[in-house]
């Protein structure tokens, strides 16, 4: 009979249940026994958030923005490109900022939703979250793979299972199909499991594998990880701006915008993508020591110190190299090595290949920082198993969910078509910010007097704008007949499955519990005591 009161059938109980809201005052009072080590402050924030930032975007992805493959790019208009995609990230981070600042507790736009509208829109935002960060864990490593494989072909005194080793052996599934359907790898020296080629990206699963060693130990060694990382990207993207200016060529801005409107907004929508990570920083805040103050500063901060950063590598970069048509295939897949080896700077672009692998190895720490306290999270609500809130004890980090992030990660490495898996994780943080706007709304009508140590402001303008910037660039996404605008809804599927079939069930056992427990506990106080 009890069965009956925890199934998901369709009745006005059920509606009641999804759409059950958590009282922030709820969500942090449980948040305060967790046990997470209280380590980041501004300066900590302020890195990771450009860890996540300054990765796989500012060392590949602005090559395409400038000079897309189908001669519709930004060109040297991309500086306005950038701008404009800062502009819209902003929306989202002010409302992120507004949250974070207002209930600091692990988990990001998952708590938000939570708070907002409902178990099952939390539950369904947690899943397309997992989505984003895992996903673009795995795809940053291959992109590490891909960098740290062209460093070391750049070293002849190297042995040549080191400086040239195998296709098969750093490749990802994707790219080696490419590459034997190109005829640039004969496919009779793949080897085949099942007639099918066979791939390990080794150095992919070794970065994953050393992140996940760093995680375990606490954020406070990770953000000392970034901070390296950090400084040599820094130092890297420097060097760039700074000997590339002596190569510019003022000619190479003209035209300004080749392709007019339309190539500063596609350039604008697909440099969007290399600003998104600021959201992971929502996820640390309960290892904040004032996430009232420091978290609005820590993701407005790193945004703004990033945005600055890409105008003046667009600057240099477009004025090195004309982009108002066509350009060679190795400025897009590396520009700015590319741009010094063409200057005969070939000193830098050995320099800025140790950059790159430096950027990409913090995005992928951050990424799997991300998803990991955002599974943490949905584990305390009742929706996976409370297993998986278990601390090192030494280090209190949730060590055995991060090796089991880190073990999703390396199944991805060797499984998953990596172009997919990028556009899924786009479709994962539009899905995201939006919500978030929606959410501060929400709250905005459902409880106007909260106390709010940071407001977003001209509000609900802000937040509308939020909600169209990224709605628009996901109806962008969707009209393209692609693989991943059908996997997404069955992503969203499957989590709604899980749902249903485990977290609805196992929270309504523990109403049923704490409801039985209560009684007696009321029943046990009331009783008289005998003397």
């Amino acid at each position: 009979m009890a069965d009956k009161h925890y199934r998901a059938t369709f009745t006005k109980k059920f509606i009641e249940n999804i759409t059950k809201v958590r009282n922030p005052d709820e969500l942090i009072s449980s948040a305060k026994g967790a046990g997470l080590q209280k380590t980041l402050g501004v300066k900590e924030l302020i890195i990771l958030g450009i860890s996540a930032i300054i990765g796989s975007g500012i060392f590949a992805v602005v090559g395409v923005a400038a000079a897309r493959a189908d001669g519709t790019g930004a060109g040297p208009a991309l500086m306005l490109s950038m701008v404009i995609a800062a502009i819209a990230c902003v929306f989202s981070a002010l409302c992120y900022s507004e949250f974070a600042a207002m209930i600091p507790v692990a988990g990001g736009a998952y708590i938000y939703t939570f708070s907002t509208m409902g178990e099952f829109a939390a539950w369904m935002v947690g899943w397309v979250l997992m989505l984003e960060f895992a996903i673009a864990e795995i795809a940053v490593s291959c992109a590490w793979s891909n960098y740290l494989v062209d460093f070391l072909g750049k070293f002849p005194i190297l042995p040549q299972w080191l400086s040239h080793p195998p296709v098969w052996l750093v490749s990802d599934p994707s790219s080696l199909s490419k590459m034997i359907s190109d005829g640039a790898v004969a496919a009779s020296s793949i080897p085949t499991f099942f007639g099918i080629p066979f791939t390990i990206n080794i150095p992919a699963i070794i970065i994953v594998l050393f992140t996940t060693w760093i995680l375990t130990k606490g954020t406070k060694d990770s953000t000392v990880m970034a901070t390296v990382m950090v400084i040599i990207k820094i130092a890297v993207i420097s060097l760039f701006v700074v000997a590339g200016m002596f190569f510019v060529q003022p000619d190479n801005w003209t035209p300004f915008a080749p392709h007019g409107f339309k190539g500063i907004f596609n350039g604008a929508f697909t440099i969007f993508f290399a600003y998104i990570g600021f959201d992971a920083l929502a996820t640390t805040a309960e290892e904040c020591k004032n996430p009232q103050k420091d978290l609005p500063i820590g993701i407005i901060g790193s945004l703004i110190i990033t945005t600055i950063i890409y105008v003046l590598i667009a600057f240099v970069l477009t004025g090195m190299q004309d982009t108002s048509g066509v350009v060679p295939d190795a400025f897009l897949k590396a520009p700015m090595a590319y741009v010094m080896s063409k200057n005969g700077i070939n000193w830098a672009g050995y320099l800025i290949s140790i950059g790159s692998i430096a950027g990409l190895t913090s995005v992928v720490l951050v990424m799997q920082l991300a998803a990991t306290r955002i599974l943490f999270a949905m584990s305390r609500d009742n929706f996976l198993p409370k297993s998986l809130q278990t601390l090192h004890p030494k280090f209190k980090t949730p060590a055995l969910l991060t090796w089991i992030v880190g073990a999703v990660a390396i199944i991805g490495v060797l499984s998953l078509d990596l172009n997919v898996a990028a556009d899924l994780c786009n479709f994962g943080t539009l899905t995201s910010f939006i919500v978030v706007c929606v959410a501060v709304l929400i709250l905005r009508k459902t409880q106007p007097d909260r106390p709010r140590p940071f407001k977003v402001p001209f509000s609900p303008w802000f937040p509308i704008m939020g909600i169209l910037c990224c709605g628009g660039l996901m109806l962008c996404k969707m009209i393209e007949t692609s693989m991943a605008t059908l996997l997404f809804p069955v992503w969203l599927g499957a989590g709604a499955l899980i749902y249903f079939h485990y977290g609805y069930k196992k929270n309504r056992i523990i109403e049923i519990y704490d409801t039985f427990k209560n009684r007696n506990d009321t029943r046990s106080n009331n009783e008289p005591i005998n003397n």
